[in-house]
């Protein structure tokens, strides 16, 4: 910008573009791409003029995080940077939205995580199991985190969190928290020695980032365990493809060889719970079903029969149906049952 502004010319950059236009299904990766669409923005246009201003006012906001070595939220940022412009009344942020987007769009710009530019995002998600790491210096015993589990940070890179001894076997990735309290307290992660995590539905980029580093540095199997709904299998798609709004982190998030381990459209016969826990499907989760049935990473069979099964029942099952069986079913003869015998989906 400085260059161009030296020689005259009207200083622009080109931004990729983040819309579903420019997104990809990379087969033999099997995560979901950006493709190579950019976006000129000018200063020197009307049009693109504040836009413009907006990029790299959380551009230098982002710098001085870096120069004085601190991190702040997101929100925190937005305030930072908002005031008015000038005598004209103008502000250069009226909703926080607008600067998320900002900072979305530079990070795809200068291919660096927000959390490397030193934002967060609130916690969302826990994790209990036979894992020691180290935060920031603190060392943390996953196995004593007691009923509430370490709270994943949004930022879990290695300069943050280092492993220091990890004994499980697998990762164990579940949509509800109240769900995951269940397995907490009957210490499945113990029992099957495992690490268990929830991220309290759609997991945030701090869960999903982990996840990826279990996978990939320490070579844990990731399984995901969710509601039997077409919001269930949506969960499992981004942890293990990736999701169309952060395709440009896909290589850094996605873990294409996540399992998804339940709950299936079949589990209700196979075992033996009535009819009476079912709830019959909106007619949006048909309409989102058949969505899924389209995208490119549910065309296996296996996927297939799977939502197809869903739809001719015409019912939805929740992972806590199985509470009519016994309290302890699903940590106790369900998730054992279904890995011991393999009886997953990828």
């Amino acid at each position: 910008m400085v260059d161009a502004a030296a020689k005259g010319r009207n200083p622009a950059v080109l931004v990729p573009l983040r819309a579903l236009s420019n997104v990809r299904f990379n087969e033999r990766r099997s995560i979901i791409e950006m493709g190579q669409a950019r976006q000129k923005r000018a200063f020197f246009n009307v049009g693109m003029a504040k836009r413009f201003l907006q990029t790299f006012l959380v551009a230098r906001g982002c710098k001085e995080l870096l120069d004085q070595g601190i991190t702040t939220s997101i929100r925190d940022m937005y305030y930072h940077l908002k005031h008015s412009i000038g005598r004209t009344g103008e502000n250069t942020f009226d909703e926080q939205d607008e600067s998320d987007a900002l900072v979305e769009d530079l990070e795809v710009t200068i291919d660096a995580l927000r959390e490397e530019l030193h934002l967060f995002a609130e916690n969302r998600g826990a994790m209990v199991g036979n894992l020691t790491l180290v935060d920031r210096g603190d060392v943390i015993d996953c196995r004593r985190m007691g009923t509430g589990g370490y709270s994943i940070p949004s930022r879990v890179e290695a300069d943050v969190i280092r492993f220091r001894k990890v004994e499980a076997r697998f990762v164990l990735l579940i949509e509800k928290g109240a769900v995951w309290g269940r397995f907490n307290e009957d210490r499945f992660w113990k029992k099957h020695n495992a690490i268990i995590v929830h991220g309290q539905g759609q997991p945030p980029r701090g869960v999903r980032r982990l996840l990826w580093r279990f996978a990939n540095e320490l070579g844990l199997p990731v399984y995901v365990l969710v509601d039997n709904d077409p919001w269930g299998y949506y969960i499992y798609s981004v942890v293990k493809q990736g999701s169309i709004n952060l395709a440009y982190e896909s290589r850094r998030m996605a873990v294409p060889a996540a399992r998804f381990i339940g709950m299936s459209s079949f589990d209700a016969e196979k075992f033996g719970l009535p009819r009476t826990v079912t709830i019959r499907l909106a007619d949006q989760d048909r309409a989102r079903a058949n969505d899924l049935l389209r995208y490119p990473w549910f065309q296996s069979a296996a996927w297939q029969e799977e939502i197809r099964n869903m739809l001719k029942l015409g019912v939805k099952l929740e992972l806590e149906a199985f509470s009519n069986r016994d309290f302890g079913f699903i940590t106790k003869t369900y998730l054992p049952r279904k890995l011991s015998a393999e009886d997953w989906l990828d």
